[in-house]
């Protein structure tokens, strides 16, 4: 995950068993990260003037979005609350 990134999160197919791979909030990740896999390298759309996003929001945006591809394996599927008729 890099603001370097030419994909959106969003828009990649996350395969089972990714891992992802996000760098300091002040310095992002290496350029021979970077250089050695472009393909690879995703983004979270931001407003131009934000330099990055919070490190812990960054990774659970996208840890969130793997879950929900991977229809959300292990985790509770019904809710509790039962909705008035």
């Amino acid at each position: 995950m890099t603001t370097k990134g030419g994909n959106v999160y969003s828009d990649e197919a996350i395969p089972k068993g990714a891992f992802f791979v996000f760098g300091r909030e002040d310095a992002g990740l290496p350029m021979h990260i970077l250089s050695a896999n472009p393909e690879r390298c995703l983004r979270i759309p931001m407003i131009d003037d934000a330099r990055s996003l919070n490190l812990s929001n960054s990774v659970a945006i996208a840890a969130y979005e793997a879950l929900r591809q991977w229809d959300f394996p292990g985790l509770k599927g019904t809710s509790d609350i039962i909705s008035n008729p």
